[in-house]
């Protein structure tokens, strides 16, 4: 037996030595599949199968690169020459071979998501079309759709169900989209990626001697990752291994949770169907997690129906039980979260890069990340950005930023055509320089739009400053809350986001509103004096403000969705927001394919985990600007309440008195991470006089005497006057040390 072989357990081993006819490995989380599929692709070299006949089709360039090397390291440099990669890489070293046989030369160019979507906004304003209807990415979505289940333009211009679609929408033009964008690709020799899969497909369809080549050439055929396959996918491998049928899937039909991309359970579930004579390996070890943390996975999934029947087991200790906590809001349950951390990081000493925190929707991430910068504890957001970072955040800031200093050129830069109100880049220059000549600001400039820049461009210019102006009396009169909603309602911005059906365009809306609700949360606070928008914007930019793009310190907690998880591993796992409507989410409730997609999300989030598991809820939590009460999510009653407790760290932490002098050090250390994060009220003899007026800040130094209308008297420190975000650390004499924004800051300077 051969030194890899040793290795394996039974029925990995089997999977590796059964090189002939169809199989499918059924592999559990953390069974090891990674191993088995390069074993099986190194016992076939070692048999003397020639790497040039053997097709190994991954889902990332990540895992096509990890496979190959391991490979490398058992059977040596010939290993290179593997059919291995990605669907798209591989069979696009197909089409660069067989393009011509499609009308194509064979250096055709390949479109990325961005050259296909430019290409079809060209097309929807040539065709006359609204584009805030006929959005390019909605559009790219639906076409995209349409061709990885092999449906053509052709096909779909005849398909009353599409079109009547399309028609129920409001886009009854999709169709002639579709057949525009296809033709003006072929005629401009490009595919875009989705081509890649279809036209291959159509190749092997209309050639059959070409097919019969790769038929001879590709004697195995090797797919990871299989539940994650589409239509297009399945059809071309079937293709390919019909001659031999040496084909061979590895994937775990518990995992399957990309359906809104295009991904057919069915595939996997029916692939015995398809191949009568195929053979059947099930890895059920699972080397990860804990026998707590395995239990209870098995318990969650097996209430779905639709499924292979599978007992994952472990040999690992039988570890902690998972623990439940429970939150009275959405922010406290950030708190709990990231006091958590602190807790099992001290106690164990751990890295934070230990810890994983993940969640249903990319909007959660804002209450996580605030109670995390709060503690000081290092974080970064894997597959997205920090929330404050994210595009339709700093869109709707810029107004808000913008509507109280119309000084502010950066924000005036990033709304004035947003959404688009038909006002250019040149205009924008126009008005800059105009600004620049005059001596005067860019407000006096745009005011005055029929003068300075005239043409087409004064009408929507002079509508903006109307808007702005309204969005002004709303600031003064309003609390932040409102002002803040009607700037995003009043601006287009919400509408255009709500507008968007696409899963990006769904994801940019929910960040909108989890701004909203933040911002509702700082009115609604009874600690706070001045619940002005300012008041909101100085606390954000203070908080963004601490954000290090160069700080390349690997030790961080690790944020992200619960999608962007899938097949990574952490020591201690938090998965947040098990509510009802959020996880499982409102959208996937009207058909038990949904809510079983969901339950397998959740399967994935508990499998994520090798030690500690953390599941919480908050109580409450702002949906929409609104306070709303949650129930528990249905999939915590799926496990087995024998392997899960509820959390009781945290109560009477302020009254039990510590243990030991680690509990002592324990304790202080959390009450001084969460005193900056919920700061206690101080007494003040201060009360602001009736005529305080504050003073123009511009020449504010350090060593100067201030007073505050809520903070009192206070002793600048300390100036920081990069950019137009200057700041200024203040030591006040009733309430210690603040860093304010003088944008937005009152201040009464004394001499």
């Amino acid at each position: 037996m051969m030194d890899y072989l040793a290795s394996l357990n039974e029925p990995q081993y089997e999977g590796v030595i059964n090189t002939e006819g169809p199989c499918m490995l059924i592999a559990g989380a953390g069974s090891g599949k990674t191993r088995v599929l390069t074993y099986r692709i190194a016992h076939l070299m070692h048999k003397g199968a020639d790497a040039f006949n053997i097709m190994a089709l991954t889902f990332t360039n990540k895992a096509a690169k990890e496979m190959r090397g391991r490979i490398e390291a058992v059977v040596g440099n010939d290993a290179r020459n593997l059919w291995m990669g990605t669907f798209h890489s591989v069979f696009a070293r197909i089409l660069r071979a067989e393009a011509h046989h499609l009308g194509y030369t064979n250096n055709f160019t390949i479109y990325d998501s961005d050259d296909s979507k430019t290409l079809i906004k060209n097309i929807v304003k040539e065709m006359g079309l609204d584009d805030a209807v006929y959005k390019a990415n909605t559009v790219y979505n639906r076409i995209s759709a349409a061709k990885n289940s092999l449906i053509s333009w052709q096909d779909y211009a005849n398909n009353a169900e599409l079109v009547g679609d399309d028609a129920t929408n409001l886009r009854p033009e999709v169709a002639k989209i579709y057949r525009a964008y296809a033709l003006r690709c072929f005629k401009s020799g490009a595919m875009d990626f989705d081509d890649l899969l279809f036209n291959t497909d159509k190749l092997f369809k209309e050639h059959l001697d070409v097919l019969n080549k790769y038929q001879q050439r590709i004697q195995y055929v090797l797919v990871d990752e299989f539940q994650d396959t589409n239509l297009c996918q399945y059809f071309i491998i079937r293709k390919l291994a019909a001659v031999r049928q040496n084909i061979c899937v590895v994937g775990d039909d518990a995992q399957s949770i990309y359906a809104f991309r295009g991904a057919d359970i069915t595939n996997i579930l029916n692939f015995e169907r398809d191949y009568p004579d195929l053979k059947i390996f099930k890895l059920e070890q699972n080397y990860r997690s804990t026998q707590n943390i395995v239990s209870a996975a098995n318990s969650v999934i097996k209430k779905n129906r639709a499924q292979l029947p599978k007992n994952i087991w472990t040999a690992n200790e039988e570890g902690e039980l998972i623990e439940l906590i429970k939150a009275v809001s959405d922010n406290e349950e950030g708190r709990l979260v990231a006091t958590s951390i602190f807790q099992e990081k001290m106690q164990h000493q751990l890295k934070f890069n230990d810890f994983a925190v993940l969640y249903r929707t990319n909007s959660q991430s804002r209450a996580i990340e605030e109670a995390l910068r709060r503690m000081n504890i290092k974080y970064k957001v894997v597959g997205g950005l920090s929330f404050y970072q994210r595009k339709e955040i700093k869109d709707l800031l810029a107004y808000m930023r913008f509507t109280i200093n119309q000084q502010d050129e950066a924000s005036f830069r990033r709304i004035i055509n947003l959404p688009k109100r038909g006002i250019g880049d040149s205009t924008v220059d126009k008005i800059i320089v105009a600004a620049n000549d005059h001596a005067i600001t860019i407000w006096e400039v745009i005011q005055h739009a029929h003068s300075f820049i005239g043409g087409r461009a004064a009408g929507p210019i002079e509508d903006f400053v109307a808007m702005i102006k309204r969005f002004g009396i709303d600031v003064e009169r309003k609390d932040a809350y409102d002002a803040a909603f009607e700037i995003a309602k009043g601006s287009g911005l919400l509408r255009e986001l709500y507008e968007d059906k696409t899963v990006e365009g769904l994801s940019r809306y929910e960040n909108v509103q989890e701004l909203l609700n933040a911002i509702k949360e700082f009115v609604v606070d009874p600690e706070r004096e001045d619940k002005s928008l300012g008041s909101f914007l100085q606390e954000v930019s203070l908080i963004t403000g601490q954000d290090d793009d160069k700080d390349k310190d690997p030790d961080k907690v690790t944020l992200m969705t619960i999608h962007m998880a899938k097949g990574l591993e952490f020591s201690n796992v938090y998965v947040v927001g098990l509510e009802e409507d959020l996880f499982p989410s409102q959208m996937m409730l009207s058909s038990r394919a949904d809510l079983e997609e969901e339950r397998r999300l959740f399967y994935v989030a508990i499998t994520r985990s090798k030690k500690r598991l953390f599941l919480s809820y908050a109580l409450t939590r702002y949906r929409f600007g609104r306070l709303k009460n949650c129930e528990p999510s249905r999939f915590l009653d799926d496990i087995d309440q024998s392997f899960i407790k509820v959390s009781s760290k945290f109560a009477g932490l302020e009254s039990s008195p510590p243990s030991s002098q680690y509990a002592k050090t324990l304790v202080n250390g959390i009450r001084k991470t969460i005193g900056s994060a919920a700061p206690v009220v101080k007494s003040s003899g201060y009360k602001v006089p009736a005529d305080f007026a504050p003073s123009d800040t511009s020449a504010l130094q350090e060593g100067m005497k201030v007073e505050h209308p809520k903070f009192g008297f206070g002793m600048v420190t300390k100036m920081d006057s990069t950019g137009a975000d200057r700041k200024a650390k203040i030591n006040f004499d009733d309430f210690g040390e603040k860093t304010l924004l003088l944008n937005f800051a009152k201040l009464k300077i004394h001499a």
